[in-house]
């Protein structure tokens, strides 16, 4: 029942220990706020087993009370080291457990407890890469000064090595970049520095650096390093872009002097094949006509000690026909020592048969005597010569 209800409380007192109403006649008032504390005192000493005696216990009373507020203070101590020992390794973290300043374990994901003040842990994100930018003047291998930023991206492969064996690996890696990048760029011309020559800087620049990291075993590894775009210090900045262009305007030069040979050179090249051609052509030809008049020559001495009188007259007749096959004019003198000359229209004579129809010459008639009868020795040879051929 509550206090305050008819019959609920027969003492007639409110919960603080005091009275609604005296019947010595005394004033109602607040409450005793030590009687309240000391009850609040009584309850906790009867939670954690002090005694409840009062009037001359009351020095049994102050020792229970002590050790119920010590019972406290380690309940609240032991809350809050398992709080702080307990804790959660993510799926893309670890976790490097020292115990009295000595590597003890390697923790992976999940959830884990360590005991402090007697282990200390260290805890890192070992798959996300990090990205550490560097810029500085450097000086190049034909004395040049040039800005180069670069870009390292790396991360964390061996988190025992990151803890224990450097101090501050990340400061390491800062200065082994700068180490990386100077002796890359002090081995490297201008022109390749501001040109083509930065992607082969960055492996270069990768490569050393990895070494570096290796041996001082900072446990980790360099994923990528870019080479931005380097430049020349602002206050010569005018001087480098008048190379620039000079270099531009020089291998403009050099891409229209190639095009030119390129269009050039083949053409010179087929023309002499063309006449080289021409020439193993026509000595062929002369060595196969050369050959074959050999051949002829043996073939007909060979017919000349057989029968020499037919052969030589053979050979005047085909001499004569080649030559009269090559012109239709001949010019025939007489044989009485008069200066007058005939002249005979071969061609048409044998598309005649003999007959011609060309017109008539003015001449002596022993003229035409001597050139009707050199016209029919000519018929006779040709129709000689024909026979032979057919037998």
């Amino acid at each position: 029942m509550a206090w305050n209800e008819p019959g609920g409380n027969s003492n007639n007192q409110d919960p603080w220990g005091g009275r609604r109403g005296g019947g010595g006649g005394d004033k109602k008032g607040p409450p005793d706020l030590d009687e309240a504390f000391r009850k609040l005192q009584d309850s906790l000493n009867g939670m954690f087993g002090g005694s409840k005696k009062r009037g001359g216990g009351d020095r049994n009373v102050g020792r229970g009370g002590g050790y119920g507020l010590l019972g406290i203070g380690l309940a609240v101590l032991a809350a809050i080291w398992l709080y702080s020992a307990v804790y959660v390794v993510d799926e893309q973290e670890q976790a490097v457990v020292l115990r009295f300043g000595k590597y003890y374990e390697t923790v992976g994901p999940g959830l884990n407890i360590y005991f402090p003040p007697i282990d200390r842990k260290y805890m890192e994100n070992v798959t996300r890469e990090r990205a550490y930018t560097k810029q500085g003047q450097m000086l190049t291998e034909d004395e040049n000064i040039v800005e180069v930023p670069l870009t390292v991206q790396y991360k964390i492969t061996n988190l025992q090595d990151f803890v224990l064996n450097v101090d501050q690996p990340e400061v390491s890696l800062q200065h082994a970049t700068d180490s990386a990048l100077r002796h890359v760029v002090g081995s490297t011309s201008m022109d390749q520095v501001l040109t083509e020559g930065r992607e082969q800087m960055a492996v270069d620049i990768r490569e050393r650096l990895q070494r570096f990291l290796d041996t001082y075993r900072t446990g980790i590894t360099v994923t990528q390093v870019n080479v931005q775009s380097a430049a020349a210090p602002r206050e010569v900045q005018e001087a480098f872009d008048d190379v620039i262009r000079a270099r531009e305007d020089e291998q403009r030069a050099r891409n229209q002097a190639e095009s030119y040979a390129n269009g050039v050179v083949p053409e010179a090249r087929g023309q002499a094949q063309r006449i080289i051609e021409d020439a193993n052509g026509y000595r062929d030809e002369v060595i196969a006509r050369a050959k074959g008049e050999a051949d002829r020559f043996v073939k007909l001495l060979t017919e000349y000690h057989k029968a020499p009188d037919v052969t030589r007259q053979r050979l005047y007749l085909e001499t004569m026909q080649e030559v009269y096959s090559n012109t239709s004019k001949v010019m025939v003198a007489t044989k009485d020592g008069q200066n007058n000359l005939l002249y005979l229209p071969l061609d048409k004579m044998v598309q005649g048969g003999g007959r011609t129809n060309a017109p008539a010459v003015t001449a002596p008639a022993s003229a035409n005597d001597e050139a009707a009868r050199v016209a029919s020795e000519l018929q006779q040879q040709q129709q000689s010569l024909r026979t032979r051929e057919s037998r």
